[in-house]
């Protein structure tokens, strides 16, 4: 019995040897050749909270004039779109003495075909908002350029995604997500933020933590959203600040050498901390910034520096760490205008505090003087 042969996609490449593992091809393919062979892979959760994929949500604005000019007289359209390839497509050298230059290699680069509820071979890093509007425009048969490399690993399709996109206008949100899954080296500005936002993820799904499900991030669907009112850049901004400056409480449980985090030790710090902070102030926890600026990003941020004030007293370990934290928050909280009132020493309204460094600085030095006072006199 003949064996039925797998329809695939032949188009002429060069090859390009940058790593022997995962080799990079630059070719072509129409409009939709291109919706056959590769997909977005959104960021999302699957039930036990793992992230998968690491996409951003599609901007409507964005690719509907992107398909207003694909559908225009005369187009040109040299942006590529870059793809990371299963290891199912194969490349045949063509062979002869102009086919190889030492640098590159021509040759025929063959791509299968899915079948019926098959995943396809490749996944789009860097184009999904131009890939949609080419899938939405009247000239399928248009020729777009692809730079394409081979990984079945997400874990290295989302270090390609986050370098590509480093210097593009791509949510911070959607950084401070993907960051935790990202095991390969990554460049310093973005190294420094990938235990801060490990440390946020663990804090919105601990079921110890007081920020349990109220950080928002790209991956809820819209009913998880609802509940999620908190910024998650505005934490990871406190948790950072703290970890890196040497008057932070966490300072101490970062390895500065090894850039290593004892995470137990802050998870602990953490939660202690904040839950004392959801006892002492009640009203204002759990409530949407528009209401309570404890849950705005300026008062996280604020309160992280009071943290750092607060924690450097406190055995962590201590069997009365707990009580002790909320006797020391209860200090500051006849100042506190979180939800209503005006902050006396600054003359704001509680809902004039804005996300600026110049309200942060204030708000910052309300609370830590108030603090550092009353401690000052009960002592």
């Amino acid at each position: 019995m003949k064996r039925a042969k797998r329809e695939v996609i032949e188009r002429r490449a060069i090859r390009v040897i940058q790593t022997p593992q995962h080799p990079l091809y630059l070719f072509a393919l129409s409009a939709k050749e291109l919706q056959a062979v590769a997909e977005v892979s959104r960021v999302s959760r699957d039930a036990e909270g793992r992230l998968l994929g690491y996409q951003r949500p599609k901007v409507k604005q964005h690719v509907r004039n992107i398909t207003e000019y694909l559908n225009g007289e005369e187009v040109i359209f040299p942006n590529s779109i870059i793809l990371a390839l299963s290891s199912s497509v194969t490349f045949k050298k063509v062979r002869g003495p102009r086919m190889d230059d030492g640098w590159a290699e021509a040759g025929m680069l063959s791509i299968p075909l899915p079948k019926q509820g098959q995943a396809r071979p490749a996944w789009i890093v860097d184009g999904q908002q131009r890939a949609l509007a080419l899938s939405q425009c009247r000239r399928q048969d248009l020729l777009v350029p692809v730079n394409a490399f081979v990984a079945d690993e997400v874990d290295l399709q989302r270090d390609q995604f986050l370098r590509v996109n480093s210097t593009k206008p791509l949510p911070r949100g959607l950084i401070t997500e993907l960051l935790p899954e990202v095991w390969t080296l990554l460049p310093p500005n973005l190294a420094a933020r990938k235990a801060p936002a490990a440390l946020c993820d663990l804090m919105n799904r601990d079921p110890e933590s007081p920020f349990k499900g109220l950080i928002r991030r790209n991956s809820m669907d819209a009913e998880a959203r609802r509940s999620a009112i908190i910024a998650d850049t505005a934490v990871v901004t406190m948790i950072k600040d703290s970890l890196t400056n040497l008057t932070g409480c966490l300072f101490p449980y970062r390895n500065v050498a090894t850039e290593e985090t004892d995470f137990d030790s802050v998870r602990k710090l953490l939660i202690l901390f904040w839950t004392a902070v959801k006892e002492v102030f009640p009203e204002a926890w759990g409530r949407p910034p528009s209401r309570s600026r404890l849950m705005h990003g300026t008062g996280i941020c604020a309160m992280g520096r009071l943290m750092d004030k607060v924690m450097s007293n406190i055995d962590i370990n201590g069997v009365r760490a707990p009580r002790l934290v909320k006797a020391e928050l209860r200090q500051i909280r006849q100042v506190c205008r979180w939800t209503e009132g005006t902050w006396e020493e600054s003359g704001l309204a509680w809902n004039q505090i804005q996300n600026t460094p110049q309200h942060l600085r204030l708000l910052s030095n309300v609370l830590i003087r108030a603090y550092t006072n009353n401690r000052r006199t009960a002592a």
